[in-house]
């Protein structure tokens, strides 16, 4: 019976050694290896909240960030014709996703369309608490315009609809105001 005792505190004992070095405890009895592992703990476990508090604050920041900017999308789309030089320069659909709308984004945005000399024949759009368009045109026959300039454009139009003190030309710009 005396060897399986021993064979026990022994154990007991290379696992406090153990849990002392573990927790870097300069502890020598027992009792204080022990408050120091809970201590211990307790420290980790405050860490783990921080670190989750900071996680949790970063995937916001990056919704924020990714809500803010505004996804643009433009296509040509091959010509329908059969060959030849009449009709349009080119066919395109614009796809325009955001998280946030805002009063007279749709205006700003088929404005800044119709500037490049661009011809929406058909929209649909959706400006309830995100905002959706999908714009298919095509380019009137003044000159032809690429996909890129095309995209630049909306997101000019955007910024601008988004902007409290935009320069715009909408009636609804004192309304803006109000509203953001």
């Amino acid at each position: 019976m005396m060897s399986r005792e021993r064979k026990k505190a022994a154990a007991l004992q290379e696992k406090l050694q153990l849990l002392r070095s573990l927790t870097h405890s300069h502890a020598l009895s027992n009792t204080s290896i022990i408050m120091d592992a809970s201590k211990y703990i307790k420290e980790l476990k405050q860490k783990v909240v921080m670190l989750n508090q900071e996680i949790a604050c970063a995937q916001q920041d990056s919704r924020s960030r990714q809500s803010s900017y505004p996804t643009v999308k433009v296509e040509t789309l091959a010509g329908g014709g059969g060959g030849g030089g009449g009709g349009h320069g080119g066919s395109f659909v614009v796809s325009v996703f955001s998280d946030k709308s805002c009063p007279g984004l749709l205006v700003s945005i088929l404005q800044a369309l119709d500037e490049l000399g661009l011809s929406v024949l058909e929209a649909t759009a959706t400006c309830a608490d995100n905002f959706r368009l999908e714009a298919i045109g095509g380019e009137n026959l003044v000159e032809k315009v690429d996909e890129q300039v095309i995209k630049q454009a909306v997101l000019r139009a955007i910024r601008t609809a988004r902007s409290p003190h935009s320069g715009g030309t909408t009636e609804h710009d004192d309304d803006d105001d109000d509203q953001m």
